[in-house]
């Protein structure tokens, strides 16, 4: 699968901050990920994480 380095690094952060393997993240990622192609629904999940996280600072 290719994602852009900034995504990889992004992805890469999440799963160490959850206690996650990024392959164990992309398998929950890619069971709910519906009709979208999985690197798409992984940038959406770093999208939407990033987001989270900086409207709670």
């Amino acid at each position: 699968m290719s994602l852009e380095d900034i995504f990889w690094n992004a992805f890469r952060d999440i799963a160490d901050r959850d206690g996650k393997t990024i392959n164990g993240l992309a398998a929950e990622i890619d069971e709910g990920r519906g009709d979208i192609g999985l690197a798409s629904a992984l940038r959406v999940y770093v999208f939407e994480r990033v987001k989270s996280d900086q409207s709670r600072e």
